[in-house]
């Protein structure tokens, strides 16, 4: 078992790397004019998000296994209540990775409406749900 904790544990910090990194790209795109940063801030995004995707798979997967085969947080009784909340916050994140793949869409495509600034907060929004999942797991407040 520690050896899936310690697995699942290094690829969610992978991911989350890719989860803190890509909207500071998009930072730069919403500020960028000329076309061949754009291109090359584009490359950097498409590549970013195709690997950050590659490695939410085991983080996830492993978390399961946790879940599932250990039985890690499992149950309705009493002491588990963290779980259930960690589990809300792992489906807010795979949503906030798949807005992340929406946002790059639009790049591409040249469709984006949104300000550097509003790419600077809402690039805030994994550093608290790290923050959140990371108390859930070590203090398990409920």
């Amino acid at each position: 078992m520690l050896w899936i904790k310690a697995l699942h544990i290094v690829f969610v910090a992978s991911w989350f790397a890719g989860l803190f990194y890509l909207p500071r790209i998009f930072v730069n795109l919403a500020m960028e004019t000329e076309p061949m940063v754009i291109e090359r801030l584009l490359l950097m995004a498409r590549k970013l998000y195709r690997f950050m995707t590659i490695l939410a798979v085991p983080a996830i997967a492993l978390g399961i296994w946790l879940w599932l085969v250990y039985g890690i947080g499992r149950g309705p009784g009493p002491g588990n209540g963290w779980m259930h909340a960690k589990l809300g916050i792992v489906v807010l994140l795979i949503g906030y990775h798949h807005a992340c793949g929406s946002l790059l869409k639009k790049f591409e495509r040249g469709h984006n409406k949104r300000s550097h600034k509003w790419f600077r907060w809402f690039n805030e929004a994994p550093v608290i749900l790290m923050l959140a999942a990371v108390i859930l797991v070590v203090v398990k407040p409920f």
